[in-house]
């Protein structure tokens, strides 16, 4: 962020740009980029870009100033999971302590030793030992009912026939914390020659495997900028290549990459590598790699393949040839639009017109997959080069934007009550003028109903800025217009005092028009009231002086 006036400014860390568009206001507390309509508040932020729901968002906001949220709001929108990721943590702790003090621990340790892993990585990774038994961590956790049922519901103890005992039995230990440093599952790798050799944590409230990566909080924790991000298969490959000081390393979690994990990967580097064994198996994994890829794909955005040799893996190629070695292979690895073209053209007989002309039709619905773009176009240009073939280019689709507000554009013509809400989200202040209109609040509309209170808020709270207002409301769809307005380019180059007088005004005509409608709809004036009479008398004065 750089500070740009009164305001920061960066790229968007919603879409992919090099002029940067993306604004932060601190006296608003709101965002808004101009490139792709993006905006909200702090809590807005951690929902989209984390992926956190709105308490989780609350709690994490709250901790991160010190404060400690009443329990009576606390999570009322959703379950309260802060019990399982406690429990989760003091799991992690157990694991740690048994790999220093449990008898079986020197087996362990032993085995980290000949895996090459030092007690400083071992730490680093909170890397521990579930003790052989049936219940080690059934007794030391399981002290009542209620913690009994917690460590079953994120998969520490399994049951069978009414018996419960540990999921994880004689297994080194692999903690997989969230982007919020939690822990929130676990891998154990068995020491021998036991199936089966990874044994994850199931899904869970707090656990989803195709959500979460092993080893990218410790990656993001170490490396101040990311340029790359290699995915591997396994716990031990992440902690093997850190071990040779290679830190930029993440492994799934006994599943296919998924369109989840991309999304997290690359809101952390622009560039991923997939890592495979160079056999049937691995071309297989990297190909359903590349296809869940290619919508990811926008500008800025890129994938590579490497594919090791035959019978080694990350952990065993580093080992055996050190770092530098390594490296070298993560710079040899194939783009993706070499493997797309190289794996397709394999398919064909490239030296015949039938054989090319079926290239261009394995190609075409994978490049169509590619969001619209430079990325895109190359990659068309590089079939007509392979082929020979002029292709011929669908009209993309007219694009859409996220934001009708753009800078530097026309103003949006907008109603008066919109044109109102705007003003008063933007400039607060206004609120606290005394010789406002006042007649207009006779309209029952949905917008004057917001203005209305929008206008209470304000004057009991004149400190509340354009972010706690929108968060005011709970409803998500009136917080998604009021955030729409608040980022509104009204062109205000004037006295915004004025403006709001002047929005005010007209809806005051129309609450006088709205009036004499219902008073005229009566067609005999002995059908009305005196005080109705009075009231149109003096509807038509005004009519005649406006």
């Amino acid at each position: 962020m750089r500070r740009a006036g009164s305001e920061y400014k960066a790229c968007c860390p919603f879409h992919d740009e090099k002029t940067p568009s993306f604004t932060v206001s601190p006296n608003k507390q709101f965002y808004h980029c101009f490139g792709c309509g993006a905006h909200g508040t702090a809590l807005g932020f951690l929902m989209e870009y984390d992926r956190l729901s709105f308490p989780e968002a609350v709690e994490e906001l709250a901790t991160s100033v010190g404060l400690e949220l009443p329990t009576e709001i606390a999570f009322q929108q959703g379950p309260d999971n802060r019990p399982l990721y406690e429990l989760m943590d003091e799991a992690a702790d157990y694991f740690s302590q048994q790999l220093r003090r449990h008898p079986e621990s020197a087996r362990a340790a032993d085995y980290l030793k000949q895996r090459g892993l030092s007690e400083e990585i071992a730490q680093t990774y909170r890397i521990g030992l579930a003790p052989p038994g049936w219940n080690n961590l059934l007794q030391e956790l399981g002290s009542n009912a209620e913690r009994i049922k917690q460590l079953e519901t994120v998969g520490l103890i399994s049951s069978n026939n009414g018996k419960q005992y540990d999921r994880f039995r004689d297994r080194i230990m692999f903690p997989i914390h969230d982007s919020r440093s939690r822990v929130v599952g676990f891998g154990g790798r068995v020491m021998g020659d036991d199936n089966p050799k990874y044994l994850n944590s199931p899904e869970t409230p707090i656990f989803h495997k195709g959500r979460e990566l092993y080893g990218l909080y410790e990656a993001r924790k170490a490396l101040k900028d990311i340029t790359s991000l290699l995915v591997v298969e396994g716990y031990m490959d992440v902690v093997a290549l850190a071990q040779y000081g290679i830190r930029n390393v993440v492994a799934t979690l006994g599943t296919a990459t998924t369109a989840d994990h991309l999304e997290k990967l690359f809101r952390s580097t622009h560039e991923v590598i997939f890592c495979f064994d160079g056999d049937r198996a691995g071309k297989d994994a990297a190909w359903k790699a590349l296809e869940t890829t290619l919508p990811l794909l926008r500008d800025g955005r890129q994938a590579r393949f490497l594919f090791l040799p035959d019978g080694e893996d990350p952990d065993s190629q580093v080992r055996k040839q050190g770092k530098d070695a390594f490296l070298s292979y993560m710079e040899q690895a194939l783009p993706l639009s070499e493997f797309l073209f190289s794996k397709l053209s394999e398919q064909v007989d490239m030296t015949t017109l039938d054989g090319r002309a079926r290239l261009v039709a394995l190609a075409t619905p994978y490049i169509e997959k590619l969001p619209n773009g430079v990325f895109r176009d190359m990659m068309n240009q590089q079939l007509v080069q392979l082929s020979g073939a002029k292709i011929p280019q669908k009209a993309p689709p007219f694009p859409r934007s996220r934001s009708r507000f753009r800078r530097g554009s026309r103003p949006t013509l907008m109603k008066p009550v919109h044109r109102a809400i705007a003003l008063l989200l933007q400039y607060p202040d206004l609120a606290s003028q005394e010789t406002l209109p006042r007649e207009w609040d006779k309209l029952e509309t949905a917008g004057t109903n917001i203005l209305k209170q929008l206008l209470e808020i304000l004057r009991k709270n004149p400190t509340y800025s354009t972010a706690v207002l929108v968060e005011h409301w709970e409803d998500d769809t009136i917080r998604r217009h009021l955030g729409k307005l608040a980022t509104t380019d009204l062109a205000v180059t004037g006295d915004q005092v004025e403006q709001f007088h002047g929005c005010l005004q007209r809806l005051e005509k129309e609450a006088r028009q709205a009036a004499g409608k219902q008073v005229r709809n009566k067609l005999r004036p002995s059908d009305m009231t005196e005080e109705e009479k009075n009231l149109l008398r003096r509807l038509y004065s005004i009519k005649k002086a406006d």
